[in-house]
């Protein structure tokens, strides 16, 4: 099986290699030109990219010494052709390429104005190819091309795209994200920092990081994943890696795109956007609906989500950025997985028909960028969101069924939707923060000096409360939990970039102080008790990377992982103490190379160690296996990232381009390395040193071939594999009862996509299909058995004005 699989991707070089020679056209045509400033100056390194849009086409070059570009053995046709530099304002124009009419273009670039570009890339972790090249750790990027192209269904199926990060599926429909990295534990993406545009995304990330909330994916142009020692300049997880989703633009010339999907299981989708720049203020406006099934019987989601983007221009020297966002969940769905004789029986059922959940999210932020002097800027945030969540359900896991004990008037699960009653898990969240953060250029003892600089003052409160209804469609109930959190964190960093040559040394930085308080209003009889406590926490790094040559750089760095206890775990419910709960802390390690290894051939490699002095193992969510969060002891993660991407169409010069990609991880090490025992319900006495973590498959495999033409066809067929996995700490091969424990056996699943552009229609049709094959197979256990999504098939159209 292994050796067929691994023969997939030499097979297909020889049929690529044998089918090219058909391809050659005889009548090429050559594209030149010159890049000069407004004062007729020429200006080398300049970026120059030539994209067609009815084919997806696409070549990058850099000017020379004398500013000059060329790109050769091209068709007639109408291009995009864009130059890209920093201090310039980016300049796009249309080039119409006809035989017999010149081809050698003069470009004149403008000074940027300098706060306005800031702004724009404000939000971004990797400003500039240039930042890219010179980072100190693992960066990857999917941009909007690869994400439009693969009609990524969720994040989820988005993110398989990266190597060293699993992501567990959960309903079926990417409402709540559950992403692991290097061997991490998924559940809730509570060792993840997620940002949007830089600012955090989560709705508690120092009080509860884990989530329940995710906006759809059609919000984003892009995504960054940042897992070196970069990251402690973003905080406050610094475990395992930093995803930044980069939402759109305005756009310079109004313009706007209309997308309509639908598919099986009762799926639509519709996206609607709209922009432009008005005297100097940019305005983007973005609506999502999307609604459909999930992968279970009884489960259906209806999602809205609006986002509103401001770009203004202020001067030369300063601009500003306002976003406002909703997003909008009414989804049956429920909590509790399935038991293994349910499975069995029906592994798509879900007995739990009258479990609803209901979410509302309102985000704001202003960002506002001020221009000191050419060595001098600072970036200043102000967010703040709203994040109102109430969950209905009968169930919390496989092993906590409708019964006389905990409901006399249920009498078991024969009524389940006549008279057991349900809980109501409500919950609001409040969260504001001011970001300040500077950029400095200096020169010091004849070196060249990037500085960054800043603090933070971030605010979260929850209020928490559990309502038991009588009813299984009750709405309200008898108040049984009523909690406030609140946390109040000071953070600051300093990350410095010394220019040596091709040398670059980054050494960083961070600290943390945390402040948790928590009032228990039900506790003394109504009186309440309340409990108060704080930590501190520095979090150093350093990072160095070289470049041998500007298309490779070779990497190397150890910084500290850091994730703060939750609100809940740190402060006793009952009596208001101070519980002793360390934070996590580990420190990574990591090598590599990146780079362009011929033209039409990049790949990255990253060898990764992270030794855990204090893993925090999450028992369950909910009351499942186990009952408690202790210290874990020691544990080490270690193994190998391998990325790739091949395009013979550059390699050979070919309007006709076969491509291969794929993203590969090899995790042998994930196991407790200090004296643990078992945290599952009577095996407490259990040692489990040496056992491999929970969910941390050791084999994960994305491969992807796939070929555009110039006619405007694009179609590719991906493969997802991912290795078996363990769902306890006692690596249990053989299912419970329960369904809890037992191993999840390994799987591959195909997905396929084709698009066809029409750019005389300015539309592109597309079909696509998950799973392809149909297989079932079991996604998650912490909970009960949860069921992969079913095959989908889509099909839309995206139509641009």
């Amino acid at each position: 099986m292994k050796k067929a699989l691994f023969s997939i991707p030499i097979t297909l070089l020889l049929i690529t290699s044998l089918s090219l020679s058909g391809f050659a056209q005889n009548s090429w045509l050559t594209l030149k030109g010159q890049v000069q400033d407004q004062s007729g100056a020429v200006v080398s390194g300049s970026l120059v990219r030539l994209r067609q849009p009815a084919t997806g086409f696409e070549r990058i070059t850099k000017t020379d010494e004398t500013g000059s570009f060329a790109f050769d053995q091209l068709i007639e046709g109408d291009y995009d052709l864009s130059v890209n530099l920093q201090g310039f304002s980016a300049l796009t124009r249309p080039v119409h390429l006809v035989s017999g009419q010149p081809d050698n273009l003069k470009i004149e670039l403008q000074p940027a104005a300098i706060a306005e570009e800031i702004a724009i890339k404000s939000g971004r972790l990797a400003e500039t190819p240039e930042i890219v090249e010179r980072t100190p750790g693992s960066i990857e990027l999917l941009d909007q091309k690869l994400l439009e192209e693969s009609r990524v269904f969720t994040f989820s199926e988005a993110l398989r795209k990266v190597s060293g990060i699993t992501v567990r599926d959960e309903e079926g429909f990417g409402l709540r994200p559950n992403i692991g990295i290097r061997g991490l534990n998924p559940t809730r993406s509570s060792k993840v920092l997620l940002l949007e545009d830089g600012i955090p995304l989560t709705y508690a990330p120092y009080g509860d990081n884990a989530s329940y909330y995710h906006p759809p994916i059609d919000r984003f142009e892009s995504i960054e994943i940042l897992k070196g020692s970069g990251q402690i300049a973003y905080g406050p997880v610094t475990v395992g890696g930093v995803i930044n989703y980069v939402t759109p633009n305005p756009p310079t010339k109004p313009s706007g795109q209309i997308t309509l999907i639908g598919g099986n299981r009762d799926y639509f989708n519709g996206h609607f956007g709209y922009g432009g720049t008005w005297k100097g203020i940019g305005l983007l406006f973005d609506y999502t609906r999307k609604q459909g099934d999930g992968a279970r019987e009884n489960t259906h989601s209806d999602l809205n989500d609006f986002n509103f983007k401001s770009l203004i221009g202020i001067g030369s020297r300063q601009a500003l950025t306002l976003k406002a966002n909703y997003y909008g969940e009414d989804s049956n769905v429920t909590y509790s997985g399935l038991r293994l004789s349910e499975y069995l029986a029906s592994p798509r059922q879900n007995p739990f028909k009258n479990d609803f959940f209901y979410g509302d999210r309102f985000g704001a932020s202003a960002t506002h960028s001020l221009i000191f002097n050419n060595a001098l800027a600072l970036t200043t945030n102000l967010y703040t969101s709203v994040f109102h969540r109430d969950w209905w359900r009968q169930s919390s896991n496989s092993g906590q069924r409708p019964n006389d004990a905990a409901d006399p008037k249920c009498g078991g699960m024969q009524n389940l939707n006549t008279t057991c009653g349900n809980e109501g898990r409500l919950r609001d969240y409040y969260v504001w923060g001011l970001e300040p953060k500077f950029r400095a250029n200096f020169r010091l003892f004849g070196i060249n000096n990037d500085a960054d600089f800043g603090f933070r003052l971030h605010v979260e409160r929850q209020e928490r409360q559990q309502q038991n209804g009588d009813t299984p469609t009750a709405r309200s109930g008898v108040l049984v939990e009523n909690n406030q959190r609140k946390n109040q964190a000071y953070s600051g960093f300093i990350q410095n970039r010394f220019f040596l040559g091709n040398v670059t040394i980054t050494p960083g930085v961070r600290v943390e102080h945390i402040n948790y308080q928590r009032l228990n209003r039900l506790a003394n009889s109504g009186a309440g008790i309340s409990g108060r406590t704080d930590l501190t926490q520095l979090v150093p790094g350093i990072g160095v990377s070289y470049n041998p040559k500007s298309s490779v750089t070779l990497f190397a760095g150890v910084h500290r992982g850091f994730a703060p206890p939750r609100t809940e775990d740190i402060i006793n419910n009952t009596t208001g103490g101070s519980i002793d709960l360390d934070p996590e802390l580990s420190w990574n390690y990591e090598v590599g190379v990146r780079g362009l290894l011929h033209q039409g051939v990049r790949l990255e490699a990253t060898f990764f160690r992270m030794d855990y002095e204090n893993q925090i193992i999450p028992a369950s969510l909910a009351g499942g296996v186990g009952a408690a969060l202790t210290n874990a002891g020691e544990t080490l993660h270690q193994g190998f990232e391998f990325s790739t991407r091949l395009d013979t169409g550059t390699i050979l010069k070919s309007r006709h381009n076969i491509f291969l990609s794929s993203a590969y991880t090899f995790l042998p090490t994930a196991k407790f390395t200090g004296r643990r025992f078992s945290n599952v319900s009577g095996f407490t006495n259990v040692l489990i040193t040496d056992n491999r973590l929970p969910y941390a498959p050791e084999h994960l495999l994305n491969f992807t071939v796939g070929y555009s033409s110039p006619v405007g066809l694009n179609t590719f067929i991906e493969a997802v594999r991912v290795n078996r996995q363990f769902g306890d700490d006692l690596n249990t091969i053989n299912p419970t009862a329960d369904g809890q424990r037992g191993l999840l056996p390994g799987y591959t699943v195909l997905n396929a996509t084709a698009n066809y552009n029409v750019e005389s229609w300015r539309t592109t049709f597309f079909v696509t299909a998950k799973n392809l094959a149909d297989k079932l197979y079991i996604v998650d256990r912490s909970r009960g058995i949860l069921p992969s999504s079913p095959r989908l098939i889509q099909a839309g159209l995206k139509f641009r004005f």
